[in-house]
């Protein structure tokens, strides 16, 4: 398979990283790059696929290399990411001393930080340093859904590559292709997903996941009156946990027995007094790694009611065609978005969308998440021509 073959809808892009990672192309190769895209465009992805092409020294040894990038074991290759809300300035410093080494194996050593966004201006001004004086043969690649969410010097210092969302046919045919998934199940997780390309592979393989979906938005379609409003805000949020639970119980018990292992002991050990640091600084980052997994959980969850509002406004203002729609996300519950488009009518199909993006807002500053759903379903019940 060709090395950029599983990258879906962004063509101007793989020709640009082709043509860097190239030896003909060392000129049009940039010290760091900044990947920018929405999510489920797989930022990610080509992120790690750049990464082995520019180590490869050979197009044949591209698979091989890609395969222990994915893994994170060659020795050329380093992945700066977090589980946590922010990325820490120490964990920054700690990369920055590995990119003055030259490369063991390959061309390049090459640095990945995903979700670049999630540098606080400390922790950016520290990465600053290295990208205004980069390291011989040290590329470094930062991933961010937009070039805004990063400090305009770091931007300035990067060049930028930006992606688009690719399109239902791209996902779905990837999803059948790459993953075995019957061709009408991939199509409908494409849609459902967005298009968000590691979404929609969750959706079509995970039918607990596509479960938790279809409750998301069957709650928000109930809400007529406050009481229904706070129920759906108590149920999504319960929706969310349950989601986030799933991402992380497996992979905190994975971690710790390997944690176990790496120090000695037997899985269920009682833990000797000189050793519980370590395994309670495990602790610790498992339970930020928990925050943010519920927030991402909230915000798949605003997600998809974005998606069910999006086609209300639609339905409304008679843009979607409603006998086959074609135009819709939510296809399996056109008749209700039907019911809701006559009742509501365009203005307040409108304001239920605003309200979305202001509760994603207010998530991602912070605000617990309880109380944004709950405002959220609280607003929504209210006309904004002022009648309920």
């Amino acid at each position: 398979m060709d090395h950029w073959a599983e990258i879906v809808g962004q063509t101007a892009a793989v020709e640009a990283l082709e043509r860097a990672a190239s030896p003909e192309g060392a000129g049009e190769l940039a010290h760091a790059w900044l990947i920018t895209g929405p999510p489920g465009s797989g930022r990610s992805n080509i992120a790690e696929r750049f990464a082995a092409a520019l180590i490869a020294r050979e197009v044949d040894e591209r698979a091989k290399i890609f395969d222990q990038v994915r893994a994170r074991t060659h020795p050329d290759y380093a992945l700066l990411t977090t589980q946590a809300v922010t990325i820490r300035v120490d964990d920054v410093r700690e990369f920055i001393k590995n990119a003055y080494y030259a490369p063991a194996e390959g061309r390049h050593r090459v640095i990945v930080i995903e979700d670049a966004d999630r540098m606080p201006e400390r922790t950016s001004n520290v990465l600053l340093k290295v990208l205004e004086e980069p390291p011989e043969r040290t590329i470094w690649i930062l991933c961010a859904p937009s070039e805004a969410d990063l400090l305009p010097t770091i931007r300035s210092r990067t060049r930028s590559l930006r992606l688009v969302t690719p399109s239902t046919a791209d996902v779905a045919h990837l999803l059948h292709v790459r993953d075995g998934i019957d061709t009408a199940a991939a199509e409908r997780a494409a849609r459902l997903s967005q298009n968000h390309i590691g979404m929609a592979r969750r959706l079509a393989t995970s039918p607990e996941a596509l479960e938790r979906r279809s409750r998301s938005i069957a709650a928000a379609l109930a809400v007529t009156t406050l009481g229904d409003a706070m129920r759906a805000a108590s149920e999504l949020l319960k929706v969310a946990e349950a989601d986030a639970a799933a991402l992380t119980e497996q992979l905190d018990a994975r971690e710790r027995e390997e944690a176990m292992r790496n120090l000695g002991l037997e899985p269920g050990a009682a833990i000797p007094p000189q050793l519980r640091g370590q395994i309670k600084a495990l602790e610790e980052d498992q339970k930020r790694r928990a925050t943010r997994s519920l927030r991402d959980g909230i915000d798949r969850v605003l997600t998809d009611l974005l998606s069910l509002y999006r086609d209300v406004l639609l339905t409304a203002i008679s843009v979607a065609d409603t006998t086959e729609g074609s135009a819709l996300i939510n296809t399996e519950e056109r008749e209700r978005i039907v019911e809701l488009a006559e009742r509501w009518g365009p203005r307040r199909a409108l304001a239920a969308v605003d309200a979305l993006e202001e509760a994603r807002l207010r998530l991602s500053r912070a605000v617990t998440p309880g109380l944004v759903l709950e405002a959220l379903f609280a607003g929504l019940i209210v006309d904004p021509a002022g009648a309920e």
